[in-house]
Parts: structure tokens; sequence; C-alpha cells
């Protein structure tokens, strides 16, 4: 504030960082910190229908291509597992945590089946070895770029 009033107009950033007598460069780095932000509502243009947030991409959104072939790739697993008993699907699905995301140990499953974990592990194999049976796995081909 002294020296707008000093000088009648802003400091340049040589003029702050001389009078405060720190490094240029630090003053740049605290302006740049310390600059107004842009509202994503502000109108951009003329015909101000346009705003900023327009402009600015969603890094997390998914494309609606990818979006609607992960739901084939999930539809096509659901059908790939519906080959197998209820009880190998349901050991797959707790597993992997195809259901909730949290995929269980051995021991995990086994006191849901109420088997022991040696049981599960053998009951997995035994469907993961028909889930690899190109009759199977032949669903699930192209879908390998999105994983």
């Amino acid at each position: 504030r002294k020296l707008v009033q000093d000088y009648g107009r802003e400091p340049t950033s040589e003029e702050i960082a001389s009078h405060m007598e720190i490094p240029f460069e630090k003053v740049r780095s605290i302006i740049k910190v310390a600059q107004e932000p842009i509202s994503l509502d502000k109108p951009v243009g003329d015909d101000e229908d346009t705003v900023f947030g327009d402009f600015i991409e969603d890094a997390s959104a998914k494309s609606p291509a990818r979006n609607a072939n992960f739901l084939m790739l999930r539809d096509q697993i659901e059908k790939v597992l519906s080959t197998l008993s209820k009880r190998e699907e349901s050991i797959v699905r707790l597993r992997f945590g195809l259901n909730d995301g949290c995929p269980r140990t051995l021991e995990e499953v086994g006191a849901i089946f109420n088997v022991t974990r040696e049981r599960v592990r053998q009951i997995e194999v035994k469907a993961l070895r028909k889930l690899r049976h190109p009759s199977r796995s032949k669903r699930l081909e192209g879908f390998s770029d999105i994983l």
C-alpha cells in the first residue's frame, strides 16, 4: 500500500523486491500464489453464454466411449461368470471383490461357506481353469485395452 501511495500506481515486481530487500524471484512467486481466483462461472466472450468453466477439462471424467466399453465388459463378465456353478461364481466374486470392490482372503471366504481355506483354493482354481477355456475367455478378448 505504501508503494502505491508513493508511486501513485501499482509498483512493479522489481520495485517491491528492492523496497523489501528480497530477491525478485521470491516476489514473483508470492504474487503468483496471491493472485485472485477466477470464477468458473465468469462469462467469456461477447455473447456471455459461454463461461470459463466450459474450457476446463475434467480429467477425472471418463469418456462416454470408455464408459460404454466398461459397461459392455461388465455385462460380458456377468455372462461368463453365470456359466460357473453358483458356488464357484460366488467364490470368484468374493475372492476378486467383484461385488463390492473388496477382495476377500481364502480364510474369509472359507468362513462364509463353512469350508477350509484349502477347499476354497481348490474351488477357485477349478473355476479359473473353466474361465480360461476358450469357449468362455473368447467373450472377453476385445476388452484388453480397458483392463
